[in-house]
C-alpha cells in the first residue's frame, strides 16, 4: 500500500508541477479577464514581485495568506520589513488567539490588501482555493479592498475536477475549507488581480 502511494504522488507532483504552454496560459487569462479578473504577466518572480507592489498603496493596511509564492518572490518580506505598508500578518502573530479573537479577526477580515495565491487556475477562468483554517477565504472572496494573487502557471488545470484533485495532492497540508470560483464573478471585477508567473514551481 506505501510503494503505491508513493507512485501515486510522484505522478501527481509531475502532473502538476510542469508549467501551462503559452497557448492554454493565453487561454486561461483571457477567460480570467472575461469573468472580471485583471491578470498581470510576468516573465519572473522579480518582476511579479514589483507588479504587486505597485498595485498596493502606501500606508494600506495588508494582509497575506502562507503562500510559498510570496515568500519566495520577496513580496512577503517586501510588505512586512520595507516600512512603506502596516503588515497584518505580524500584528497577529503577536497576539493571543484565547484572549484576543475579536482584534484578531477585524482587520484580518477586510484588509485594504489581501495578498495569496490560489491552488489551481482552471482554463474557464475560476479560481479555486484551499485552506487549512478557512482565514482567508472570506477577504479572497468579498471582504479585502482589493485581492492580489501570485500565481504560476503550473496551477493552471483544465476544469473544477482537475482542480480538486489539485488542492487535494499539490499540497502537503491539511485541506479543510475548499471555496472554488472565488472571485470569478462580475461583482468583484474591480477588486481582484492575479499576477501570473512564467517560471518557479510553488505548492500556494
Amino acid at each position: 500500500m506505501t510503494e503505491v502511494q508513493l507512485d501515486l504522488d510522484r505522478a501527481l507532483s509531475r502532473r502538476f508541477a510542469a508549467p501551462a504552454e503559452d497557448a492554454r496560459a493565453t487561454r486561461t487569462t483571457a477567460a480570467l479577464e472575461a469573468n472580471g479578473i485583471t491578470v498581470l504577466r510576468a516573465p519572473n518572480s522579480a518582476e511579479a514581485k514589483r507588479i504587486v507592489l505597485d498595485l498596493i498603496p502606501a500606508g494600506s493596511h495588508v494582509h497575506q495568506g502562507a503562500s510559498q509564492s510570496l515568500e519566495a518572490s520577496g513580496i512577503a518580506g517586501e510588505i512586512e520589513r520595507s516600512g512603506r505598508y502596516e503588515p497584518l500578518r505580524p500584528r497577529v502573530f503577536s497576539m493571543d488567539r484565547a484572549t484576543q479573537a475579536d482584534e484578531i479577526r477585524r482587520p484580518t477580515a477586510s484588509p485594504d490588501a489581501m495578498l495569496g495565491s490560489v491552488h489551481a487556475v482552471t482554463e474557464t477562468g475560476s479560481l479555486v482555493a484551499a485552506s487549512a483554517s478557512g482565514s482567508q477565504l472570506s477577504p479572497y472572496a468579498s471582504s479585502a479592498g482589493k485581492v492580489i494573487l501570485v500565481v504560476g502557471r503550473q496551477k493552471i488545470v483544465v476544469g473544477l475536477e482537475d482542480a480538486r484533485a489539485q488542492a487535494a495532492y499539490g499540497v502537503h497540508s491539511g485541506v479543510n475549507k475548499f471555496s472554488s470560483s472565488i472571485a470569478s464573478g462580475r461583482p468583484t471585477a474591480s477588486r481582484s488581480s492575479s499576477a501570473m508567473r512564467r517560471w518557479g514551481s510553488s505548492n500556494a
